[in-house]
């Protein structure tokens, strides 16, 4: 059984499974509701609640679950999935990686925390003139492409009629990026504006993104440099210079 709740915007759903799901309560039901709501909004965030006595699917069910992810798959912005069922949790931790929005796993005893989780910002972008030709980009938690928008305007204002800057990426409180689309967000951001960039510094701890400064060094096109996290200043002193 599937029970269907919608928050006031009717942006977030959230979903009480119970007993044995059947492919009816998803026909019914669930898809109803989540394409009800993607009418009046580009994506969805669904909180799927697994009580105690939820068995299991049937066989029709577990493939209108699939129906519904790969015929939704850029509709969810965000899931959530509160369960005490280990093979519950093993399952949804497993299928994470591959899903185009964050995924989070929670106990029963954590459900205000899973909504809160729903409801809150998981990072942000500050886009920082440093005087001169310079810029900072400051990536801060885990970032959603919702974050990329906003940046993408704030870079685009700041921008507006120079010819060239220079690009101190601040990596020193990025925790990645929330599924697919936001990485493909980050790469769009950045190839915005590369035929105007002179040189860039990435200023981080994590050996993932020394690696990455070599890599944008080739792609980029520019001169870049690496920089870690105590040498920030040191940093702004390089792009700056010559």
């Amino acid at each position: 059984m599937i029970t269907v709740h919608l928050n006031s915007d009717g942006a977030l759903i959230e979903v009480e499974l119970s007993g044995q799901v059947t492919s009816a309560d998803y026909a019914d039901t669930l898809v109803p509701a989540i394409e009800a709501a993607l009418t009046e909004h580009d994506s969805v965030r669904l909180l799927a609640i697994v009580q105690p006595e939820f068995k299991g699917y049937d066989i029709g069910a577990a493939w209108s679950d699939t129906k519904l992810g790969l015929s939704h798959w850029r509709g969810f912005d965000r899931i959530a999935v509160v369960a005490d069922q280990g093979w519950v949790q093993t399952s949804i931790r497993l299928a994470a990686p591959i899903l185009p929005c964050p995924v989070q796993v929670f106990e029963l005893a954590e459900l205000e925390a899973a909504r809160r989780w729903m409801r809150e910002s998981l990072g942000s972008i500050h886009v920082t003139d440093l005087k001169g030709s310079c810029v900072q980009v400051s990536l801060l938690g885990k970032l959603d492409p919702e974050e990329y928008k906003q940046a993408e305007r704030d870079l685009d204002t700041l921008l507006q009629g120079r010819s060239g800057f220079r690009l101190l990426v601040d990596l020193r409180e990025f925790d990645g990026w929330q599924g697919l689309s936001a990485l493909a967000a980050h790469f769009r951001l950045a190839s915005r504006h590369i035929g105007q960039l002179d040189r860039a510094a990435i200023v981080g701890d994590k050996s993932w993104q020394h690696m990455a400064q070599r890599v944008a060094s080739h792609v980029l096109g520019t001169r870049t440099q690496f920089f870690p996290s105590e040498d920030i200043e040191n940093a702004k002193t390089w792009l700056a210079a010559g």
